[in-house]
């Protein structure tokens, strides 16, 4: 069983990726073999190559997708809009939206999310592979990979990304966290940044807020304004500071003689 829109899909038993809607042309070609029609049959083995040469040449363009259900890893036709996990049967999206209205329902799709100058996302969850924003986000957006914004103005909305670039004409004040594995900024951006690994700051770019990385490189012509400190986001005050050996018996300061401590009252 398979959705009905669905242009491509699976096989359980073997893995292989087909159209559901090969077994109609297979009938076409049997109607047109059983017609006694010579002068068409260089057209039918022309068509017949080249339809060879167009399966070929797609079969390369591959990618690879993993479930969101249960992490499984498998390998799609880059062309296909749909698919199923071939370890636990969930169905997995695989198109592009753009948004240009008001759009409120979730979304958790292996394509891009755009949303455009007109557009309002205000979704309780957004799940893509990238995503551009141009326009006002209000949503909680997780991407798998980069998350380019494009936009003037306040973004409510929560980003963590393995990659978050700031467009160069970009003036953004972000509300809320921002939590990637690595942040380029090309633009203006004021927000709290937690970074696993580096923010860079490029030329004439700059950045106003708390910044929490392993490294942080502002080129000549960059600034940065705020709270900055270098380490883990994982780590707590104790574990920043130095152990400190208790004080022993020999280390007590020296009393002198007759000295009476003061009795505290009750």
């Amino acid at each position: 069983m398979e959705y009905a829109a669905a242009k491509s899909t699976m096989c359980r038993q073997c893995g292989s990726n087909f159209s559901p809607a090969a077994r109609k042309q297979i009938e076409i070609k049997l109607r047109t073999a059983r017609a006694p029609e010579p002068a068409a049959a260089p057209e039918e083995h022309g068509h017949s190559v080249l339809q060879k040469l167009e399966n070929f040449w797609g079969k390369k363009r591959t990618r690879m997708v993993e479930c969101f259900e249960c992490q499984a890893k498998q390998e799609v036709i880059a062309a296909a809009s749909s698919t199923t996990c071939p370890k636990c049967s969930a169905h997995l999206d695989l198109r592009d939206y753009k948004i240009t209205t008001n759009f409120s329902r979730a979304i958790r799709t292996h394509g891009e999310v755009h949303v455009t100058a007109k557009g309002d996302l205000s979704s309780s969850q957004v799940v893509c592979r990238s995503a551009l924003v141009e326009g006002k986000l209000r949503a909680d957006l997780h991407c798998l990979g980069t998350v380019r914004v494009n936009y003037n103005g306040k973004l409510p909305g929560r980003i963590s990304a393995n990659h978050v670039l700031v467009e160069r004409r970009s003036k953004v004040q972000f509300f809320r966290r921002v939590r990637v594995q690595s942040i380029e900024i090309r633009g203006h951006m004021t927000g709290e940044v937690i970074a696993e690994t580096v923010v860079v700051i490029h030329r004439n770019a700059s950045l106003d807020g708390s910044v929490t990385a392993k490294s942080i490189s502002v080129e000549k012509g960059g600034m940065f304004s705020g709270q900055l400190m270098i380490g883990s986001s994982g780590l707590t005050q104790a574990e920043l500071l130095p152990a400190q050996k208790p004080a022993s018996a020999e280390s007590k300061p020296i009393l002198p003689p007759g000295f009476v401590p003061p009795l505290r009252a009750t």
